[in-house]
This record gives structure tokens, C-alpha cells and sequence, in this order.
């Protein structure tokens, strides 16, 4: 097999042929077909989060045709299409798992961090957390689906019944949870980079109501915000942006330090909360919902060789949608 290794933080992935691997008890092989390239990857990368094992090959939106199972696997075939999340094992015991919120379990696995990814020519998955795709979509347009929407969709849920929806970071996940929340009956306003206005016009082009710089009030309060960018500093702003007793959602794995605010933008029974990773039951509702919704993934394919390029055109904010990786 061959994959872009990343052998410590801060330094380039290096593509490096590997001794092809053999799943075992309860795991399966994945030929990858498609991965996509998540700003997490970059957090990764560049070490913003604790450390994980190294080497390690990122990417943890997944999709790939099984060739190959473990003792113990059943409900997946030989051939079958799934896609590989981010989260990538949980240990089953522990007091979130035993009460079904395995997304905040104590000794998870996360792929592409703590167990290798996607940026590579094959992969080897927990079978238990490898969700069936079925043959509809393309490769490359389903694999945002597997980080970048299943956040989003969660974001969304925790965003309550919320009619009037600001969106910060209109990127990967933020063209998605757009689409899920125009065919719900809400109502989209979108912040992006001061000056963007390229991507603005693409929110725009995706069903929002308005869009304008994350710096810029709305032209009326919001019932709820989501912020996919990793700037600590929107979290006030989206305080400030949201109703009495609205709701923001911070989506991202890491941001950057939050400023101290005035305890008068979270008075008012305002609430700020979290978004930490995903659960299985996540992936099964969203997956079923996305066909009936029709969402579509504006995507920039990339060679696996040219993942570093995928990042830095990532980090540079160079494309629409996401970036998939085609080995």
C-alpha cells in the first residue's frame, strides 16, 4: 500500500510505500476510493491538538470498497461500499458509552489522529464503525458527507428548533448543513471571511438569505448560530448576533482562545455549547437523510500525491466546498 505519512507535526506528509495490512477480529480492509481533506487534518498537521502516535496517516472521511474481513465481521460484505468516520472505535464500557453517548467516550479511537486514515491506497477500519453507502453518488461526492456533514448534522440537531439559522464558516460543512436546513423550512444567513465575497455568492447561490463578513451584524437576530471556522473570536460575535435565548454551537474539534465578553451577551439565557465528535446513530440519520434531501457537495478532486497541496489550498481558502484526495 502506499500513503501520505505524516511522520511528526509541522513538517510536510511524505508518500511511502507500506507493507500491505491484514485486518483482524472485528475489522475490515478498505480499498479507499476517496478521502476527503477536513481542516481537523490540519489541526492535525500542524499539532494543535494533544499529542497522537506518530507516524500516522491522516484523513477520516473515508469511503472505500471492502476487500478484505476479519474473524467475527458480520453484516458487511466483500465489495460493499462504506464509508470510514472520523470516529473510529469506542471502548464500549465506560459510563458515556453505557449511556448511548459514545461520542464522549474515555478511550476512543479517532481516524486519521489516533489510528491511521484515509490518506493512503487502503485502510484498515472497525468494522462496527464502517457505515453501508449502497452504490448511489459518486465517491468523491459522498466522502464530505462522512466528517463534514455528520458534524454539521449534529450541529444542526443542537441547534434546537431554530428557524433562523446563522451560518459561520461557510466551507465544507457549512455548504452542507446549509442545504439539510433550507429543506427543513429554515431560514440561512452566512458569515464568512471579511471580503469574501466569492464565497458569500456561493451561499448565496445555495439557498441563504443573506451573507456578509462574520464582523457584520445581521439584518435581524438569529434563533441559533453555527461556527464551523476554528476563530475563537466569533464566538462573541455570535453571542451578540443571536436572540434572547438563543443558541450557539461551536462545530469544531479546536478553536483558537476565546476573548473575554460581557457577561451581557450570554445574559438573557443565551447558551454556548459544544459540538464533540459523533455517534453511530448520527451516521445512520444523516445518511438516510441526505438522499431525500438531495444535498449536493461542491468538491475539488486531488491526486493522493498532491495532499499537501489540498491542504495548503485549504488553509488558504482557495476552493468552494471540500477537497477529496483520489488515490
Amino acid at each position: 500500500m502506499k500513503a501520505m505519512v505524516l511522520n511528526r507535526p509541522g513538517t510536510p506528509l511524505v508518500m511511502t510505500e507500506l507493507p500491505d495490512r491484514t485486518p483482524g477480529p472485528g475489522q475490515i480492509r478498505v480499498k479507499v476510493l476517496a478521502c476527503g481533506v477536513c481542516r481537523t487534518d490540519l489541526h492535525v498537521l500542524d499539532g494543535d491538538l494533544p499529542p497522537g502516535p506518530y507516524p500516522i496517516i491522516p484523513g477520516h472521511e473515508i469511503v472505500g470498497r471492502i476487500d478484505l474481513v476479519g474473524e467475527g465481521v458480520t453484516g458487511l460484505n466483500l465489495g460493499e461500499r462504506v464509508g470510514i468516520p472520523w470516529l473510529g472505535h469506542t471502548c464500549g464500557v465506560c459510563p458515556y458509552c453505557e449511556a448511548h453517548r459514545e461520542n464522549l467516550c474515555d478511550a476512543p479511537l479517532f481516524t486519521g489522529y489516533t489510528r491511521d486514515g484515509g490518506y493512503a491506497t487502503a485502510a484498515i477500519a472497525d468494522a462496527r464503525f464502517a457505515f453501508p453507502l449502497g452504490e448511489s453518488g459518486s465517491d468523491v461526492s459522498l466522502a464530505p458527507l462522512l466528517c463534514a456533514g455528520l458534524i454539521g448534522w449534529r450541529s444542526l440537531v443542537m441547534a434546537g428548533d431554530a428557524r433562523t439559522l446563522g451560518i459561520y464558516g461557510f466551507g465544507a460543512a457549512g455548504h452542507i448543513v446549509a442545504q439539510v436546513a433550507r429543506w427543513q423550512g429554515r431560514r440561512v444567513l452566512a458569515f464568512t471571511r471579511a471580503g469574501d465575497t466569492a464565497t458569500q455568492a456561493f451561499a448565496l447561490g445555495l439557498g441563504a438569505e443573506w451573507a456578509g463578513d462574520s464582523d457584520e451584524p445581521p439584518p435581524e437576530p438569529l434563533d441559533a448560530a453555527i461556527i464551523f471556522a476554528s476563530a475563537g473570536e466569533l464566538a462573541p460575535l455570535a453571542l451578540k448576533a443571536v436572540r434572547k435565548g438563543g443558541t450557539v454551537v461551536c462545530a469544531g474539534i479546536h478553536m483558537s482562545d476565546i476573548p473575554g465578553f460581557p457577561y451581557s451577551l450570554l445574559w438573557e439565557e443565551r447558551r454556548l455549547v459544544s459540538v464533540a465528535n459523533l455517534t453511530r446513530k448520527d451516521g445512520l440519520d444523516f445518511l438516510g437523510l441526505a438522499p431525500k434531501v438531495g444535498v449536493v457537495t461542491q468538491t475539488t478532486t486531488y491526486r493522493l500525491d498532491q495532499a499537501n497541496l489540498a491542504l495548503e489550498d485549504l488553509r488558504a481558502g482557495r476552493f468552494e466546498g471540500a477537497a477529496v484526495l483520489v488515490p
